[in-house]
This record gives C-alpha cells, structure tokens and sequence, in this order.
C-alpha cells in the first residue's frame, strides 16, 4: 500500500537530485500540468537550486501545452490531454524551451472528477527527457485524494528524474526504493 509521500519526503528527493545534477554539470526544467507547480516548488525548496534548476512551466490548459511547450494540436485531439504521447510531447517540448539537459512532463487525472473511460481518476502520465535521446513516458494510477494522488506525482517524478540522471532507467513502479 502507498501512503502520501510528505513534503519533507519530496524535498530530500529534490536535494539529492540536485546533489547529482551539479556532480554531473546538468540542469533539469519541469513542465507541469495536474501537479501545478509542485515539483517545481519543491526543487525551488533547496538552497543553491538556480545552479540546476532551469525553470518550470505550469501548462494546466491545453492551449498552454501547444503555445508554451509546442505539443501539437494533433497530438492532443488524437491522444488526450492525459496520455503517454502528450507527457512526451511536453518533455521535449520543454528541453526545446530550456537550457537542461533533463526534463520531466505530468499530465493526469487528479479528481475528484475528471475520469474518462480507460482514464480512471489517479491516472497520471509522465514523459521524461534527456537532451539527444528520444522521452521515456510511464502511466500510472494513483490511488487516494486529490491531494495523494498529486503528491504521489510529484514523488514519482522525482524518482524518475534520479533515476534518469543517475542512467539506471526509469522505474516502471510508483514507489521504487531509493538507495
């Protein structure tokens, strides 16, 4: 059973990615739909992050997707909002628009309504990039409240993004142990 990571939780997540970031001389952008800013809050939590944070884009409307992060209109009428393709589409899309070497899109269903048939509430896509390799995407389902299933979010893309920055792949499971 997951439980809500804390926030104290996501920040040492944060900490230790910037820990490798800055070994590596790299910096990582976020683009941001369901979790509205919270990644990119909680990397913005560690002192010395503008050494590896680049930026964060919230692109809550499907408008901003396109006008912000370039995702095609056709991607979003084909796939939805909520889909693998359009967290990838935003993971580019956001190296495209930053100086990073890593980037993470989320895009999801956090409730309490919202669900579609074959996206239940807590459906939450990623898509992450590394500059000059094509996105990894994952789907996932959270479960709980709106606020559990966001912060289970912002947890797995930061495990993610650890884990893409350290070259072990990204974890297919919500909560993957960090060493």
């Amino acid at each position: 059973m997951n439980e809500e990571p804390t926030q104290a939780e996501l920040e040492s997540l944060a900490a230790a990615l910037g820990e490798l970031l800055v070994a590596a001389g790299a910096r990582v952008a976020t683009a941001e739909s369901c979790t509205g800013g919270w990644l990119a809050q909680c990397l913005t939590a560690i002192a010395g992050s503008s050494a590896w944070f680049e930026r964060g884009f919230v692109t809550y409307s499907n408008a901003a997707k396109e006008t912000s992060l370039g995702v095609a209109a056709e991607t979003l009428a084909a796939f939805g909002a909520v889909s693998e393709e359009t967290a990838a589409a935003m993971a580019v899309g956001t190296l495209a628009h930053a100086d990073a070497t890593f980037s993470v899109g989320i895009t999801g269903i956090a409730g309490p309504g919202g669900a579609t048939p074959g996206k239940p509430v807590g459906t939450v896509c990623f898509g992450f990039g590394r500059a000059g390799a094509p996105p990894i995407t994952r789907r996932l389902v959270f479960p709980g409240d709106r606020r559990a299933v966001r912060a289970a979010a912002v947890a797995f893309a930061l495990r993610g993004l650890l884990a893409l920055a350290r070259g072990t792949g990204v974890p297919s499971e919500s909560r993957p142990p960090v060493p």
